[in-house]
Order: C-alpha cells, then sequence, then structure tokens
C-alpha cells in the first residue's frame, strides 16, 4: 500500500509543473511591448526560477511541520548537519527541475527525470551494501527505456533541448541522493522529527531570496493563482515522496513507481497544451503511438515492483 504515495506523488508533481509553466508562459506573453520610439519587440520578461522556488519552500515548511504528530527520538543538536544536507540537496534539485521547465517543455524535462530511479538503485548498492532483488533491476532498466523511447521524437530546437536535459539530469543527482540519504539517516531521528527540520532548513535558506521574489506576479490575479497553486501542489507531492522513503526505507522500488511521472508528463502536458497551446500540443500520430510504447514500458516496471513486494 506504501507505493500509493509515490504514485500520487507522481500526479501531483506533473500537475504542479504544468501549472507553473503556464504561469510563466502567461507572465511572458502580458509582458512582451514594442518601445514607442523604435517600434521593434522589447525584452520579454520571464518569472524565472526563484519566485517558484520561494513559494514551494515556503509551502513545504508549512505542510511538512504537520508530520511533527508522527513523533520520533530526535538527535543532538551536533547532529543537525544531516538535515541540513538533505535540504540542501531538495534545493538544489528543485532549482534544478524550475531551471528545466523553463528553459523546455514538462514533456521534456519530466521523462529525463526519471534517470533518478537507477541512480537510486545503483548508490543503495554501491554505497549502502543493500542487495536489491533482480526484478527490482530489471524494473529500473524497463523504466530507463521507456523513459528513453517517450523522449525518443519530438520537435524542438536543439539548444533547448539540451539544456532541459541538463538541468533535469543535475535535477535527478540531487533527489536521488537526497531519497538515498533520508532513507538512510530518517531512522535514528524518526520521521516526525528528521522531515520537518530539513523543510523548516529549507524554509529558512530560501528567505534569502526575498529580495528577488516577484511579488508583483503573485498578486497578478491570472497569473499568481495558477503560480500559488502550482507551487502547492510540488509541495505535497514532495511530501508523499520523502515520507514515503521516510517512513517504509523502500527508496529503490518507490522510485520505479514514481517514474510515472514521466508517462503523466507527456499524457498531461499534452492536453494542457491543447487547452492552453503550446508545442506539444503539434505533436504528431507517430510522435504519440511511440510515446505510448514508452509508457508501456513504464506500466511494466511498476507492475514488476508491484509483484515484487511482499
Amino acid at each position: 500500500m506504501h507505493l500509493l504515495l509515490p504514485l500520487l506523488a507522481s500526479v501531483l508533481l506533473i500537475c504542479g509543473l504544468i501549472l507553473i509553466k503556464r504561469a510563466g508562459d502567461l507572465y511572458s506573453d502580458n509582458s512582451c511591448f514594442k518601445t514607442a520610439s523604435e517600434g521593434s519587440a522589447g525584452s520579454v520578461r520571464t518569472i524565472g526560477s526563484i519566485t517558484p522556488m520561494f513559494l514551494t519552500n515556503t509551502m513545504s515548511a508549512v505542510v511538512f511541520s504537520c508530520l511533527w504528530v508522527l513523533g520520533g527520538d530526535g538527535q543532538p543538536a551536533h547532529m543537525l548537519w544531516q538535515p541540513a544536507i538533505i535540504a540542501a540537496l531538495f534545493t538544489s534539485g528543485l532549482v534544478s527541475t524550475y531551471l528545466a521547465i523553463g528553459h523546455g517543455d514538462v514533456s521534456i524535462a519530466t521523462p529525463v527525470l526519471g534517470v533518478k530511479v537507477l541512480l537510486v538503485a545503483v548508490m543503495l548498492t554501491l554505497f549502502f551494501g543493500h542487495q536489491l532483488p533482480g526484478t527490482v533491476w530489471i524494473a529500473a532498466i524497463l523504466a530507463m527505456i521507456g523513459i528513453g523511447v517517450i523522449q525518443w521524437t519530438g520537435r524542438i530546437e536543439a539548444k533547448r533541448v539540451v539544456l532541459t536535459i541538463t538541468f533535469a539530469l543535475m535535477a535527478a543527482i540531487s533527489f536521488a541522493t537526497f531519497d538515498v540519504l533520508v532513507q538512510h539517516w530518517a531512522g535514528a531521528w524518526g520521521a516526525g522529527r528528521f522531515l520537518p527540520i530539513v523543510y523548516w532548513i529549507v524554509g529558512g535558506l530560501s528567505c534569502v531570496l526575498i529580495p528577488w521574489v516577484k511579488f508583483d506576479v503573485i498578486r497578478d490575479p491570472r497569473v499568481g493563482r495558477l503560480l500559488l497553486l502550482g507551487s502547492l501542489l510540488v509541495a505535497l507531492q514532495a511530501c508523499c515522496i520523502t515520507v514515503a522513503v521516510a517512513v517504509f526505507a523502500d527508496a529503490a522500488k518507490i522510485n520505479v513507481v514514481y517514474t510515472l511521472r514521466g508517462l503523466w508528463g507527456v499524457l498531461l502536458a499534452w492536453a494542457a497544451a491543447k487547452i492552453w497551446g503550446g508545442s506539444e500540443a503539434h505533436l504528431s500520430q507517430q510522435v504519440m503511438v511511440t510515446r505510448v510504447a514508452g509508457a508501456a514500458l513504464l506500466t511494466a516496471a511498476v507492475v514488476l515492483v508491484i509483484l515484487s513486494t511482499k
């Protein structure tokens, strides 16, 4: 049953990123202008990554505070370096994720983020001596192939693809390390102590961003609502996936199920583009068939993990 948490997280993440991406598009569209004297296109402003990151981190600090009721033994003050490292990894991963969707499309970034599933399996085996069942390795490989197939085709500029993939890979590395260390350290603290402290640190670190937060964007009726809701959904998915890893200490299987966000990233981004417009709306039938094949591989990977759960 604990695998329902990463499944829910995979949906919440994509919905949140789509809303944030849409908010950014609206803000950019509304800020295009031509100077009266030159009659040429002026500069185009963007939301950037700082404002959504500040909102997500602040909401995460509030959401994770609710977990204090779970309790735990805690640790001495000199052990605070552990949640501090976890907080830094989460912040790094979130920055890279927002940079990835800022330079490209959700349907490009989210499948690449799926490399995290293999990184988690490798880290657990190499650094912590975990003996993972063969089915988990097969599932991880299937998930990786499925991710590759989903994003095998599509018309988008090469530079945007490179930037998106680079930032998405950076995010995958940060989040994979985050999951492995949460699984390794949270037990001694207790999830109800470790996780709130981690996200209080995250919230505290975010305060240094306040001078660069675009509060005018948040106050905008159309853009602000999308941005706030999207940030809240990203915070809630972080809660689902982190609690699953901390409480059930099953990061490898949890991350295989979590790779379904690659499927939702394609399907929901395509649906949103049909409604609001965007490059995903112009995908050919061949591309969609190819991505459905990739989705089938992802589904097979998840089924393998579920069947291997005792």
